[in-house]
């Protein structure tokens, strides 16, 4: 087998067998097929595209190319919750020890932020002391005993993705179908969960820009969980606009603390709701009104809070920190930007506000960048809202004054205000089952 022959086949619209697939696979991540060749295949790719039979041989291949996380040991049904990324999207750290309060075991392996998105591990990482490199047989020890426990991805799981990403990054495939599905789920696969919810994001503030595209993406990921014998679910979420009014990760912390006890933006809480309920149906729990009121319950009685600061404390982190948010700590600056005119926010593009908030110090620009966990946006109004000239916006947090100008330019060129009320936009855009 050559890889020349997988490339013209594939530049010609032919489709790859599962044998071509790890072929190519395999011998990437051993180092004996150059960058060139898998550039020129992945730009075929992108231009012929996959057939869903192509899309999850790919798929288990990059699962297949390390370690296979092994959770049998886990007692009980194994439910993971996957976002495609977005603004202010602290998602997992309320629906997470919801679901595991009410009996899902919940082991998840999560990413770190890069560019204007964040990622769960920077922001629990925020907390005093909180550790995300458990090893495994420890990480299994803690679901077992607490239900849930939140860690890193570790460098072994999936190595072909990694080495795809990067590649794709500079040669201009980033945005391909089968190749942004295939990476998703194969880091999925790897983790040995029973069900799979999706938050596939849509708007400005996400990778893919419009509901079609990122349904025709959520079809395709739940296809290929489904053939590899998991119990998948997406909902297709809107990031046209920040999710809550945190963006930064000590400042969604304390946003996800203020949602786990009742009292969490409107938007956060209702997609947070929405997830958790699809996490506990697909696990067994019950209807979609019996999971709904079961989450109401344990958000009302304390319980859900409860084992979030459970899982810090077990993770080496501070428990008093979640029952006091006044002990995180705090920037050494704040600045507020003011509206200027007056008018209805008709649009606050989600991009432009991740792009602010990692101006001021809260994410990264490179792997290697350190973050200010202190550093972020507090939004005062959000899309809808009327506001008069000189009301305040948002609120700026950071370690140096010098930040504020060019983030507040920045958070105000992805501010429209105009004279009409725009149209309401649903949080929920679409279910794929």
């Amino acid at each position: 087998m050559r890889m020349y022959d997988i490339i013209k086949k594939k530049r010609d619209g032919g489709t790859l067998t599962a044998e071509e697939i790890r072929f190519w696979i395999e011998g990437y991540v051993r180092g004996e097929i150059p960058d060139y060749q898998v550039s020129a295949l992945c730009m075929a790719i992108y231009y012929r595209g996959m057939n869903a039979s192509e899309t999850t041989d790919l798929t288990l291949a990059i699962r297949d190319s390390g370690d296979r996380l092994d959770f049998s040991a886990i007692h009980g049904v194994r439910v993971d919750k996957h976002s495609t990324g977005g603004v202010g999207d602290k998602t997992s750290l309320v629906v997470a020890p919801i679901v595991a309060c009410l009996g899902a075991r919940v082991a998840k392996m999560s990413g770190r932020g890069l560019g204007h998105t964040g990622g769960t591990i920077d922001k629990l990482e925020s907390i005093a002391g909180f550790r995300t490199d458990i090893g495994g047989e420890e990480f299994i020890r803690i679901v077992n005993e607490n239900g849930i426990a939140i860690v890193g991805q570790t460098a072994s799981l999936a190595p072909a993705d990694k080495l795809l990403y990067a590649l794709r990054d500079v040669t201009a495939t980033v945005d391909s179908m089968p190749l942004i599905a295939s990476s998703i789920m194969g880091k999925k696969l790897a983790a040995d969960d029973d069900c799979i919810v999706l938050d596939v994001k849509t708007g400005s503030g996400a990778f893919m820009k419009t509901v079609e595209e990122s349904r025709a993406l959520a079809e395709l990921m739940v296809e290929i969980g489904c053939r590899a014998g998991k119990k998948m679910r997406a909902l297709i979420t809107d990031m046209d606009r920040p999710l809550g009014a945190a963006i930064g990760n000590s400042l969604e912390v304390i946003e996800a603390i203020e949602t786990l006890k009742g009292d969490g933006p409107a938007d956060l809480t209702e997609v947070c709701l929405a997830l958790a309920t699809h996490m506990l149906v697909i696990s067994g729990h019950g209807d979609e009104e019996t999971c709904r009121a079961d989450i109401r319950r344990v958000i009302e009685n304390g319980e859900a809070l409860a084992t979030f600061a459970r899982m810090v404390g077990v993770q080496g982190g501070a428990p008093a920190w979640i029952y006091d948010t006044g002990l995180f700590p705090k920037a050494a600056y704040t600045y507020t930007v003011s509206a200027p005119r007056d008018g209805y926010i008709t649009r606050a593009d989600a991009e432009g506000y991740g792009i602010a908030s990692l101006l001021l110090g809260a994410g990264r620009n490179t792997k290697e960048d350190k973050i200010d966990y202190a550093a972020g946006i507090r939004l005062a109004a959000k899309t809808g809202d009327y506001v008069r000239k000189g009301d305040p916006l948002a609120t700026l947090y950071a370690n140096d004054e010098r930040l504020f100008a060019p983030a507040e330019a920045r958070l105000l060129a992805a501010t429209e205000i105009g004279a009409e009320l725009p149209a309401a936009r649903p949080l929920i855009l679409d279910i794929v089952e």
